[in-house]
């Protein structure tokens, strides 16, 4: 199997059958993984129904809401594909980008690829000015404490070798995950590419989820796990890697 698209879910009942049936539409050979990070909307529900149109899909659900990055822990556990993605479920996002993403990796040059949304020609919805601002910001932050010179570090599609990131340990709940794993991956000398894709934000009022309080927590993200050793779980690379 070449890729496991990791799909957390919160509250997504409008969006997620479609963003479901988008993926499926892809061709390339996958899973399709969805954490339910326990939703009271009626997506459980329609996660049921999904089940019956979708045979690659597996569920699984948390039993209480614990945020955004131990639903990404859950699912990357379960993955078995030889590629990983972060898939949102709210269609800010969009799947027809999969192959330029998976590029760097199929030409075995990365060992994860971040989407841009900031070095793309393709289309993207006009928003929130000072919430691009706050997100370049942090992005270079980011970029100060790894090393790195990415421009996008909040992108909800990241890439990863399946061997990577089931390596990486993982501690963020909540949306904390895009500073530290991006960390993380420096310190595990990853070779890190970057592409540009296509953007739809919606706005708060239409579900968007991400805060003022989620950047502080980004910030001590940063600061913490650029001073916290790293310890990964198996070895990486693995003998039989990357050229």
């Amino acid at each position: 199997m070449k890729l496991s698209v990791v799909i957390p879910v919160f509250n997504e009942r409008n969006t997620v059958a479609e963003i479901l049936r988008r993926v499926n539409n892809v061709p390339i050979d996958k899973e399709l993984i969805v954490v339910d990070d326990f939703s009271t909307d009626g997506t459980r529900e329609m996660l049921a129904e999904c089940l019956n149109e979708h045979s690659n899909l597996t569920v699984l659900h948390h039993d209480r809401n614990r945020g955004k990055g131990c639903a990404l822990r859950t699912g990357f556990a379960e993955a078995r594909g030889e590629y990983v993605i972060v898939q949102d479920a709210d269609l800010e996002y969009d799947p027809e980008d999969y192959s330029k993403l998976l590029g760097p990796l199929d030409r075995r040059q990365a060992d994860a690829v971040y989407g841009s949304r900031y070095i793309t020609t393709q289309e993207h919805r006009v928003l929130y000015f000072w919430h691009s601002v706050g997100n370049q910001f942090l992005t270079l932050l980011s970029n100060m404490m790894t090393n790195l010179n990415l421009t996008d570090v909040e992108t909800c599609y990241k890439v990863f070798r399946r061997e990577l990131i089931q390596a990486i340990p993982l501690e963020e709940d909540r949306f904390g995950f895009d500073p530290e794993v991006t960390c993380k991956l420096a310190k595990a000398g990853a070779r890190v590419y970057e592409v540009g894709i296509a953007y739809h934000g919606r706005t708060y009022a239409e579900g968007k989820k991400i805060g003022m309080k989620d950047a502080f927590r980004a910030l001590w993200c940063m600061l913490k796990y650029r001073i916290k050793p790293l310890k990964l779980r198996t070895n990486w690379p693995p003998e039989a890697g990357p050229a």
